[in-house]
């Protein structure tokens, strides 16, 4: 298999496998000559702990660009394309051709990049490439719009591709099928790639363990039943993961380098701490609920579901011009009496302080 390791950051970042690269803008190349093999290259994005890949036939040069992600401030409500454009630049210098630009779901930690890059590759010559998700992105799509008020002519034909469960679909000779991984989200889908599974948030690396359970439409048990989906298949099949938060233990590589692409099947089922061979359905359900209650809102929740519901278009203009993300504020009962009640009337101020 072609292995090709990009990072992001301007720091060192790392994989445990031979298939890794040390800081921006070097590669370690490992390559096979079996034939019909895809050439994988990852892209590890810092700040929202985000993989991206590109996943390429090495024999057509077709391609696809799995979860692609752009850099948001929201104190300064800024958007860069920086992280996108490295994918940008990997398929240029490759002759890659994309033909889809792939969300695993709806992500609620980072704004996705797909309309960006669409425009982008057309405006360098190449054919459209169709921007895909899981067709449940529907179910999202109708509770998000109302929650923030979106307009639903702005959700109309954002994807251009909604995929069936089980569905199969081909990257020039590559062999590739949709999974239906619910559980961090509805509508969330993985991509099979021969025997490569891009899992998005549901399984993580073995000492993280999976992703939570707790947003709108969210199950602990169809995330359960999701991982064992996974850990069901060969145990040489590879799982590339959607994050990597990797715990202070983990043992950096002879370069130092600890974030991690992917793991095997049959690492997850020895090791993964949440989801392993021998966990029951039952203890793992009521952990991650327990779990989940603790954990506070991603940093980008609301920004990032507004935004990527749109399939990273950007929000209608305002009257005045401005392009608005709605963040909900939350305030106690109490507070809430308070500054809701009725206002005073200056007459009213006056007789206070008498």
């Amino acid at each position: 298999m072609g292995v090709f390791a990009l990072f992001y950051s301007s720091h060192t970042n790392s994989q445990r496998r031979p298939n890794t690269s040390g800081t921006q803008q070097r590669m370690a190349i490992v390559l096979s000559s079996k034939p019909l093999v895809p050439e994988i290259y990852t892209f590890f994005e810092p700040v929202t702990a985000t993989w991206q890949y590109i996943v390429a036939d090495p024999t057509t040069r077709e391609a696809v660009i799995i979860d692609s992600v752009l850099d948001f401030d929201p104190a300064a409500s800024r958007l860069s394309t920086k992280p996108a454009d490295v994918l940008l630049s990997t398929v240029i210098q490759h002759g890659l051709k994309p033909i889809f630009i792939m969300e695993t779901h709806a992500h609620a930690d980072h704004l996705t990049a797909a309309r960006y890059l669409q425009q982008k590759l057309v405006g360098l010559g190449q054919p459209k490439p169709k921007i895909s998700i899981g067709k449940r992105i529907t179910q999202v799509q109708a509770t998000f719009a109302s929650k923030y008020g979106i307009n639903k002519n702005e959700l109309a034909d954002v994807f251009d591709q909604l995929w069936d469960d089980n569905q199969k679909f081909k990257i020039g000779h590559l062999n590739c099928e949709v999974l239906h991984l619910p559980g961090h989200t509805p509508d969330h889908v993985g991509y099979r790639i021969e025997n490569n599974v891009f899992t998005g948030d549901s399984i993580f690396n073995p000492d993280v363990g999976t992703a939570r359970a707790d947003f709108p439409g969210g199950s602990a048990t169809h995330l359960y039943k999701s991982a064992r989906t996974l850990l069901d298949l060969p145990g040489h099949y590879r799982l590339y993961t959607g994050h990597d938060y990797p715990p202070l233990e983990r043992e950096a590589n002879d370069k130092g380098e600890k974030f991690l692409p992917y793991t095997t099947v049959g690492e997850q089922n020895r090791e993964n701490k949440h989801v392993k061979s021998g966990v029951e359905e039952e203890t793992f359900v009521k952990w991650r609920k327990e779990r989940d209650g603790t954990l506070g809102e991603p940093r980008l929740l609301h920004q990032a579901l507004q935004f990527n519901i749109r399939g990273g278009r950007l929000p209608s203009k305002s009257k005045e011009g401005d392009r608005l993300l709605h963040v909900p504020l939350k305030v106690d009962d109490e507070l809430s009496t308070i500054m809701e009640g009725p206002r005073f009337r200056d007459s009213d101020m006056e007789m206070a302080f008498l």
